[in-house]
């Protein structure tokens, strides 16, 4: 598939895009384990906020990419996690994951860009449950 202008591998290919707002779970797994911060980095809208790390924000996909590139540092590995139903209304939807390693939830709104692919807009990959 081809990819946004300035989203390549470091081959000159372009970088797949998510079609469906579920593509974006997959490609950021395969991304990781490749080391791809840039490649991960790309799945976010320019001005995308994360929450992370926990108790904090990080805004815009240049920040998010050096976020990644020393999180990726440390060669984590990510295990594919089955996608909850996604709720979409028009050019926004909200995807969410249950994970594997008892974070309590991951959910992201994503974006329909003009193209008809998908990009992150917020993400916030852990939900903890309260302490009460």
């Amino acid at each position: 598939m081809p990819g946004t202008p300035g989203h390549r591998y470091e081959d000159g290919s372009a970088y797949e895009k998510a079609m469906r707002p579920e593509d974006i779970t997959r490609l950021f797994v395969e991304r990781s384990n490749a080391g791809d911060a840039a490649g991960v980095a790309a799945l976010y809208e320019e001005d995308a906020v994360m929450a992370y790390p926990p108790g904090d924000r990080t805004v815009g996909r240049e920040a998010i990419r050096a976020l990644w590139e020393k999180v990726l540092a440390h060669r984590p590995r990510f295990e594919p996690e089955q996608p909850l139903p996604t709720l979409v209304s028009g050019d926004i939807a909200l995807t969410s994951t249950p994970p594997g390693d008892g974070a309590g939830a991951r959910a992201q709104v994503v974006r329909r860009q003009p193209d008809g692919s998908w990009l992150r807009l917020l993400d916030q990959p852990e939900f903890v449950t309260p302490a009460r």
